[in-house]
């Protein structure tokens, strides 16, 4: 991949992360010993759209997603899952209606007659 690691995604334009997204690309085509060809033969592209995507050029998501199905990469898509989360007053809420104590069974009361 490139020698620069970024910690602040944020405060990159969007030419530069579609470069290290093409970087990734190429990176991981290269390991597979893949040439151009047979990656957008096998992605169901044209080789210079995927020279495009390798440039950091604008190509559509889907084309994104056919290279990384290809390539194996997929898991990627991970960084995207959407856990549910509690508002803090939900939580204070579910927090106050827990039981703090427990209570033992009613005795049943005794009748004179069960003697």
């Amino acid at each position: 991949m490139t020698d620069i690691s970024y910690k602040n995604w944020a405060s990159m334009n969007d030419k530069v992360l579609a470069e290290h997204i093409g970087a990734f690309i190429k990176h991981h085509r290269m390991e597979q010993n893949k040439t151009q060809d047979m990656l957008a033969n096998a992605a169901g592209i044209s080789r210079s759209t995927l020279s495009l995507l390798e440039r950091g050029e604008t190509v559509t998501l889907a084309t994104l997603i056919q290279v990384l199905r290809v390539l194996d990469q997929l898991y990627i898509m991970d960084v995207f899952s959407v856990e549910q989360t509690l508002s803090p007053l939900a939580l204070a809420k579910i927090e106050k209606e827990k039981r703090t104590r427990a209570r033992g069974k009613k005795e049943e009361t005794k009748n004179e007659n069960d003697w």
